[in-house]
């Protein structure tokens, strides 16, 4: 079943308790936040304190994806801050193994972040160690961004590395995400689509949650 991640990155921060509480009756699967430092991308957002906010509002999974220098030094405040699954950049983390049991062995999911201009050979010998891969399809930073086709190849490989060693990743795409690019990103073999702006600015975000789990 192809899950749904809305990224708070587009929520109204002044009403942001109210957007949490609409992503259950939308019927949303994750809930996405989205972390930047300024140093690593060129945005800042939110740190463990809002996710400390948000976990006793929602049941829905909090997945973490930390666009941060050093990334490994963020991991303890996100487990403590309640988050259910954290992704780390492999462009961002020298030791990614022992990130990624770090990640684990505080109760979380834990995956990888592949930027547009990091080939998908740079997550398998991890991917064993990974519950996901994101791949990014806009540069990270900013939302509202258009979709970089490239990235269906990106997907594609991914797919047949983690099918030919029979394993369970799943493979999370995050990046100008609309009902047209989410059938592509199916299509070639995602199963969690982060949407932001697609669907906190729709005129009826349940039915495009809808749209984007269905890939029309």
């Amino acid at each position: 079943m192809i899950k749904i991640a809305p990224s708070i990155l587009s929520a109204d921060f002044a009403n942001l308790g109210r957007d949490i509480d609409a992503l259950t009756e939308w019927n949303a699967d994750w809930i996405h936040f989205d972390v930047m430092d300024g140093h690593f991308v060129p945005n800042l957002t939110f740190g463990p304190p809002v996710c400390a906010a948000v976990r006793p509002r929602t049941k829905l999974p909090i997945d973490v994806h930390l666009m941060v220098d050093e990334p490994s030094r963020f991991v303890p405040w996100f487990q403590k801050a309640g988050a259910d699954s954290i992704t780390i950049h492999v462009e961002a983390e020298r030791h990614l193994h022992r990130a990624l049991q770090q990640i684990r062995e505080g109760g979380c999911k834990a995956g990888v972040v592949l930027n547009p201009g990091t080939p998908a050979i740079a997550a398998k010998e991890v991917l064993p160690y990974c519950d996901l891969v994101l791949v990014m399809s806009v540069n990270p930073g900013f939302g509202g961004q258009t979709f970089i086709p490239e990235s269906l190849e990106k997907i594609a490989e991914l797919r047949r590395m983690i099918d030919d060693r029979g394993l369970t990743t799943d493979i999370q795409v995050d990046g100008g995400i609309n009902p047209e690019t989410a059938e592509r990103c199916i299509d070639a073999g995602a199963t969690v689509l982060v949407a932001g702006s697609a669907v906190f600015h729709a005129a009826d975000p349940k039915d495009m949650i809808r749209q984007l789990r269905c890939g029309r």
